[in-house]
């Protein structure tokens, strides 16, 4: 059996276009275009894509059932263990978990079974918006146990542990700091790389299921953990993401016109200062922007500027392109777009003027020395290399750690060093009835793994639970 060596490419915005508007970069898929590239899958019998994939996504299935033009059967088998499809057809890193151990990418370009994903979750969608429901109805299936569960944030592994919660018939309620759900699927990630209402759509899905929301409900400050047990829960997962930005401690870092990428996206996202004209919303549009960092925040934090109205925008990263965490399609993007890369290149000072704010930026030339810990090359300084950028915008996307609010009030849950909860492999932690999975346990990682964490402990606090009863 031949197969085409070359993946179905995905029409997109032209970048002299797409750079001047918040609008979704790629189109998706046409019917006739999915078809093609489906049927670029050769049905291996040992699956690997499946082990591939996070939340074990039954892959050959789904996509022999395209093939079929069963679009129906195709996310049915995706809703099986995946409640978030259309976000993780956009947002899924899948060259480096499923398509890496694709068979045919062995011989040529592996399936693109991320775009297959997005192609079906946007037909489902798309009929569910013209009021046509799903063949497949969980509401009618579930049976209430009448036990109560608070899950605690509402990014991706919040919300997967609660869809699958629900679907075992437990009345769920999600508690979210800020006044909109989604977590980082609203506040992190870029409209251009995934809709707003998207996410809508997906967390409308879970209220369906029967999972509450209680929105503005900061739990640390407004209530503890210990008051939702008063409360009558009887069990807690605990998914707040990492959302405490990590700075340089380098001179002049206090300077107006410096932000953490976190506060700039959420200023942009959950702010809404992408639809200019409509708000109203205070964030600095610079013309000339320094983002420092390499991973998917760095990337999404130097388009957003652009987008704003940056005239020139630099990515400012220590080590080399081929070191950089961020996925290869958003470095493309990126230099697409016209985003200066400034690589084996480290800050050092900011420069201010006379009214407080950032000016310029000075900057040391690095060469790779020995591996580190991560496994990557440390970046060595070159003595006598440095220079002076003119900005008036600096923007630090070097990572992020846990807010440690849950650890100032809950001092009988077992932390690590860098703030993250102590849990096991199934979201245990020290606290009995206490889980948590996703970036609070393993540092900043991507959308799907912490899918994945919520899956594992939603079975988990099945267990635990029905043991309560022996």
């Amino acid at each position: 059996m031949s197969v085409n060596k070359k993946a179905v490419p995905m029409r997109e915005q032209p970048p002299e276009v797409r750079k001047k508007n918040f609008n979704e970069v790629p189109y998706g898929y046409s019917e006739e275009e999915a078809l093609e590239e489906a049927n670029r899958c050769l049905q291996c019998k040992n699956k690997p894509c499946i082990s591939g994939c996070p939340v074990n996504i039954d892959i050959p299935a789904f996509i022999k059932a395209i093939t079929e033009k069963d679009y129906q059967r195709a996310i049915d088998i995706i809703h099986h263990t995946n409640s978030l499809p259309c976000i993780t057809g956009r947002v899924c890193p899948q060259e480096d978990q499923c398509q890496a151990v694709c068979t045919v990418g062995k011989i040529g370009e592996a399936v693109s079974i991320g775009r297959l994903e997005r192609f079906v979750a946007d037909w489902e969608l798309e009929r569910k918006l013209k009021g046509i429901t799903s063949n497949e109805d969980y509401l009618n299936k579930i049976e209430k146990n009448g036990i109560d569960v608070a899950v605690i944030g509402s990014g991706p592994a919040g919300l997967t542990c609660a869809a699958d919660l629900a679907k075992m018939g437990y009345n769920v309620t999600i508690f979210e700091g800020f006044h909109e759900p989604g977590g980082v699927l609203v506040y992190g990630i870029p409209e251009f790389r995934l809709p707003k209402a998207i996410v809508k759509a997906e967390i409308e899905e879970l209220k369906k299921l029967g999972v509450r929301f209680i929105t503005n409900a900061l739990i640390g400050r407004v209530l503890t953990i210990q008051d939702l047990f008063n409360q009558g829960y009887k069990a807690i997962f605990i998914g707040t993401g990492a959302g405490l930005p990590k700075f340089m401690n380098i001179p002049g870092e206090n300077l107006n016109g410096i932000y953490s990428a976190n506060e700039f996206l959420t200023r942009v996202n959950l702010m809404k200062a992408y639809l200019e004209g409509e708000y109203d919303t205070p964030v600095l549009r610079g013309k000339r922007v320094a983002v420092i960092g390499g991973g998917n925040v760095a990337m999404d934090a130097a388009r957003t500027a652009l987008r704003l109205g940056a005239e020139h925008v630099y990515l400012i990263y220590r080590r080399t392109e081929n070191e950089m965490p961020a996925r290869i399609e958003e470095i493309h993007h990126a230099k697409e777009e016209g985003i200066e890369f400034l690589t084996l290149t480290n800050p050092v000072r900011y420069i201010g003027d006379e009214r407080g704010f950032v000016k310029q930026i000075e900057c040391l030339k690095m060469e790779l020395g020995e591996q580190d810990s991560s496994g990557r090359r440390s970046p060595v300084p070159v003595k006598g290399s440095e220079f002076i950028l003119d900005i008036d915008e600096a923007i630090v996307a070097i990572g992020t750690t846990p807010n440690p609010m849950i650890q100032r009030t809950t001092p009988e849950l077992k932390f690590k060093r860098d703030g993250e909860i102590d849990a096991d492999e199934s979201g245990r932690t020290s606290l009995p009835g206490v889980f948590a999975g996703g970036d609070i346990v393993t540092g900043a990682a991507t959308v799907v793994t912490a899918m994945g964490a919520g899956k594992k402990a939603a079975i988990a606090i099945d267990e635990y639970i029905k043991s309560l009863k022996q």
